[in-house]
């Protein structure tokens, strides 16, 4: 039997516009659609003005103003919004504003397409994959160079198949299926790979439900997470009043794939991922009884109308538990309208929850952050050492069920305990769809439109060319799966992401208070600053940022045993040489203060695989090896994407 092209590469041969469809191999792809946020967003059109040239033709680009919301200690994240609000209707994007809701909901809601490819500045982005869209994270630079007209260039691929069989039994959900998915993958290396959902048990799934699995893949490091679009896709868009956007995308079950995992809903169990990281999920049932301080539910994997209903609805008539604190936060304002039409709101409000606006708020450390060496037990994505705010604090990922029943209890509690059915939560046969908050740009006049900068939103540092021979010191050695919120911690500090000579003064804040001074010595005698890392260097958020920065401390340089492909993309799109470890064993020989060079480095890159890297005061010299394309390699060479981009 002949096998059958995936979806994924179904969609990826009507977008191509360089390379061959073959795993492992560079293509160029012309996106859809194209979103931004205001975390990443402001850097993104700082970018674009460099360029001076946007060329949308046709395609939707939306910004979305989720992260900085409240305004908090000065008007810094007011400008921000004044920045992104003119610059859309400049340069014709679609502006969210604040209150709206998380990015990922809304578009869910009001813009997603199947069948089409998305990119996006935020690593959840892939959230859409829960209605049959191809989503791709991006950098900033790489989305501003997608908004001048240029392709994306990226690794093609190889595709997963993910089986579903059977369904969800009472009490247990999504989030527990993809916790559950996260426990058997996790250990493996995932990157450049999109997980494929077919079977009979995909059917059983709702798309808000779909979405939850596809934004956690990010979690495990893919590229993409793909759902099929089916009858339930076409009866979500039609609530929505988006049925005339409704595309079949079949996953087929014998298509050609690199691999098959099997997951038989009908056997998850509520399931917890432990702190610090979303990749130790374990069975709710052996830390079931842990106290808890604090409950959140929202975020953008699990703050739909049926999350919060189902919580809503398992506390209607009680009270959360004495000395607990309850926090929801509804993921966009359609969420929360629909909840109050159905008295959801008020049944939160009586139990004693606190109510929060729409937003990304307390899954990024935006207000909320636990008592010191508290436990909260939360609906988001990620639980990384501190980023809730609190660095001692211990952060549980769970369902909305465990979540409404660990508020009820006050401890970790499984909702199959509680000996009643779950409630049954019926979704709207429409939506309310209140689209006032989302501003979208005529293209008349819009070069007369003025872009209004405030003090804080500041150009970043003209990049420099890469040099043949590189000479400095080792500023920072660190382990396995260092998160782009070790390297650069957002909550308190998001509002300077429009400024990095500013930002970069909090880099690796939270694991070295002393690596930015020892990173300012090292460039005032002259010498570059290297980073040794172990596997994974780079997991997490999108936030080019985490490479912008270090880049601004004078970093030239990256050794580690492996990179997070998004995180990888952004090093070398600011001039950051990855080079990864031939012998995990040459990890152990080198140590912070080492002196560094490497001598022959364009010329190396130009000609080979494999980069000598020596110690003139230690005495040792190392081979590593790099996996850049002659594209990657010249975009070095150019000092960034941005100077290739307008040299080409």
């Amino acid at each position: 039997m002949t096998k059958r092209l995936s979806a994924t590469y179904s969609i990826l041969s009507h977008n191509l516009a360089h390379g061959k469809l073959k795993p492992g191999a560079e293509i160029g792809l012309r996106a859809d659609q194209l979103q931004a946020q205001d975390g990443t967003g402001t850097m993104v059109f700082l970018h674009l003005q460099r360029l001076g040239r946007v060329r949308l033709r046709g395609k939707l680009a939306v910004c979305y103003v989720d992260h900085n919301t409240l305004g908090q200690g000065g008007p810094e994240n007011a400008d921000d919004h004044r920045f992104l609000e003119t610059a859309c209707a400049r340069y014709g994007l679609v502006y969210s504003r604040p209150g709206n809701g998380i990015g990922h909901q809304v578009h869910l809601e009001r813009f997603a397409v199947p069948g089409q490819v998305l990119l996006g500045a935020d690593s959840h982005v892939v959230t859409m994959g829960g209605a049959g869209m191809l989503a791709i994270a991006t950098g900033g630079m790489e989305l501003a160079v997608a908004m001048a007209g240029v392709p994306h260039y990226m690794i093609c691929p190889s595709v997963v198949r993910v089986v579903l069989k059977g369904k969800l039994r009472p009490w247990c959900s999504a989030k527990d299926a993809v916790l559950q998915l996260l426990a058997m993958a996790s250990g493996r290396s995932w990157t450049n790979t999109v997980f494929e959902y077919c079977g009979d048990g995909v059917k059983t799934l709702s798309v808000q439900q779909r979405a939850t699995m596809a934004n956690m893949g990010a979690e495990l490091g893919l590229t993409a997470s793909l759902f099929p679009s089916d009858e339930v896709t076409r009866a979500w868009l039609v609530a929505q009043g988006r049925g005339r956007d409704y595309r079949r995308l079949e996953v087929p079950l014998h298509a050609d794939v690199a691999d098959e995992l099997l997951l038989d809903l009908s056997e998850v169990e509520p399931m917890v991922a432990l702190p610090p990281s979303p990749l130790k999920s374990v069975p709710l049932a052996q830390v079931q009884g842990t106290v808890v301080q604090q409950v959140a539910v929202g975020s953008c994997t699990n703050g739909s109308f049926e999350d919060i209903a189902q919580v809503a609805a398992m506390l209607k008539g009680k009270r959360v538990a004495e000395g607990l604190e309850l926090v929801v936060t509804p993921a966009s304002r359609q969420v929360m309208q629909a909840l109050w039409q159905r008295g959801h709101l008020q049944a939160l409000i009586d139990a004693g929850a606190r109510i929060a606006e729409p937003a990304c708020g307390f899954c990024i450390g935006q207000g909320f952050a636990p008592a010191s060496g508290t436990v909260s037990v939360r609906t988001v994505n990620r639980n990384y050492e501190g980023r809730c705010g609190t660095k001692d604090a211990q952060v549980y990922l769970v369902s909305p069920a465990t979540a409404a029943a660990t508020a009820l209890k006050g401890v970790l509690t499984d909702p199959r305990t509680l000996r009643r059915q779950p409630p049954r939560i019926s979704l709207p046969k429409k939506f309310p769809a209140d689209d006032r908050l989302i501003a979208r740009h005529e293209h008349a006049g819009r070069k007369k439109i003025e872009i209004v900068r405030g003090p804080n939103i500041v150009d970043p540092p003209p990049p420099e060319p890469l040099p043949d021979f590189i000479k400095g010191v080792v500023t920072l050695k660190v382990g396995d799966n260092i998160t782009t919120d070790h390297i650069l911690p957002a909550g308190p500090y998001l509002k300077f992401r429009s400024n990095v000579q500013e930002y970069a003064w909090h880099t690796f804040k939270n694991i070295d208070r002393r690596f930015v001074h020892r990173a300012k010595e090292v460039q005032k005698r002259g010498l570059a600053n290297f980073i040794v890392a172990g596997l994974d260097y780079g997991a997490g958020s999108s936030r080019e940022h985490a490479a912008m920065c270090p880049r601004h401390l004078g970093v030239r340089v990256i050794l580690a045993k492996g990179y997070a492909r998004l995180h990888m993309a952004n090093l070398i799109h600011h001039g950051i040489v990855p080079l990864t470890f031939i012998d995990p064993r040459d990890y152990d020989r080198i140590r912070q203060e080492d002196e560094l060079e490497v001598p022959w480095l364009v010329a190396e890159l130009r000609r080979s695989s494999l980069v000598t890297v020596r110690s003139p005061n230690r005495g040792y010299e190392l081979r590593l090896k790099h996996s850049l394309s002659r594209r990657q390699v010249d975009i070095l060479l150019s000092g960034s994407l941005l100077d290739y981009v307008m040299k080409h």
